[in-house]
């Protein structure tokens, strides 16, 4: 029997020049473009972001990904000698969870040295260690932390520059690895004219962690398993998208991350988002095509690398084909790819006239 091409890792490869990955954002944020798919119409337009507001219904809810990029990578040293990276994707008082790279088979017991900080291995697992330190975690990565960017960028060495261009202008909550990237296009100005023209934002916060981003190594991708990322909206947040879909207004989510939180609480039976606000939750959420999305009339996100879990997203809710048609249209057009690149929006709802 002839498998599924949709859900197959190969069938979501393209080519794409270096000189298309976007190294850094323009100095205009909102003046990057967008490419337009009204999916009703099946029609493709492209514009600058900053005339998404022209796009959005007045009465419509946009859900904005409010977790901000924590440093998390220390540069030191084996206390044997040899440089050592260490990379914390979370943490809690002295202990940390997240890679070691260094030469050498790490064991528990190993140590490594950040300037006066000390990080001491007491746990292997899969990929992932948990380390013991000297000092408050959040101290040491305030202190001598480096602001992670993608390997793509730069060959993810980040810079002075960094520390503003790769957080969004919203950002609040202090725990990603990586930023929600479509959020990176809005400026204060951008979200103040939503707010003139009554367009309700909601925050979440989903924070980034490197599973988003881990290569999907099976061909059969239904085999993949998401890495858990920790996610939260308050119970009064919670309450406008359901409000929302009773009203049959217009809910559009801004980035992959803001789309995985809501999917992760909505109810396809009841019609509703269920999630209490008492505490962060964890979500694996693989959407993929073959897979329903009933949460949004409508998402913003960048351009994702081949083969990716976000490349599959988009193509959950407008095909596969459809979206690698896109994406090379993007490309003939000269649009700038991956985190600082160039935007999407893709609307369920007629939006072009």
């Amino acid at each position: 029997m002839e498998l599924n091409k949709d859900l197959l890792l190969s069938s979501y490869d393209f080519l794409l020049d270096k000189e298309r990955i976007a190294i850094r954002p323009l100095s205009q944020r909102c003046q990057s473009k967008l490419m337009v798919y009204d999916l009703p119409q099946k029609r493709v337009s492209h514009m600058v972001f900053e005339n998404l507001v022209q796009l959005l219904p007045s009465d419509s809810i946009l859900v904005l990904n409010q977790s901000r990029v924590q440093k998390a990578r220390l540069l030191g040293q084996k206390e044997t000698g040899g440089k050592a990276e260490v990379f914390i994707v979370e943490y809690d008082g002295k202990m940390g969870r997240g890679l070691v790279k260094c030469r050498g088979t790490k064991r528990v017991g190993d140590r490594f040295l950040f300037g006066p900080f000390v990080a001491v291995i007491s746990k292997v697992m899969e990929g992932e260690f948990i380390l013991s330190f000297n000092q408050n975690v959040k101290e040491i990565l305030d202190t001598h932390g480096k602001l992670p960017i993608p390997p793509y960028i730069r060959n993810g060495e980040s810079d002075e520059a960094d520390h503003k261009d790769y957080q969004t202008v919203f950002a609040k909550e202090e725990g990603s690895v990586a930023a929600p990237t479509a959020g990176l296009h809005f400026t204060p100005e951008v979200l103040k004219k939503l707010e003139d023209k009554g367009i309700e934002i909601v925050f979440v916060t989903l924070h980034v962690g490197l599973g988003t981003f881990s290569p999907i190594k099976n061909e059969k991708i239904t085999e993949h398993k998401m890495h858990s990322e920790r996610f939260f909206i308050t119970s009064s947040d919670v309450q406008k998208p359901n409000a929302a879909k009773e009203n049959q207004k217009k809910i559009i989510a801004v980035g992959t991350t803001s789309l995985r939180t809501l999917e992760s609480i909505y109810n396809h039976q009841t019609n509703r988002f269920d999630f209490d606000g008492s505490d962060f939750k964890q979500t694996d959420i693989f959407l993929h095509p073959g897979v329903e999305v009933g949460s949004i009339d409508g998402l913003v996100t960048n351009f994702h690398l081949p083969k990716s879990s976000l490349l599959m997203l988009v193509s959950s809710l407008i095909g596969r084909e459809k979206c690698l048609e896109l994406y090379q249209q993007a490309i003939k057009k000269e649009y700038r790819f991956f985190s600082y690149g160039d935007a999407m929006f893709i609307s369920r709802f007629s939006c072009i006239n």
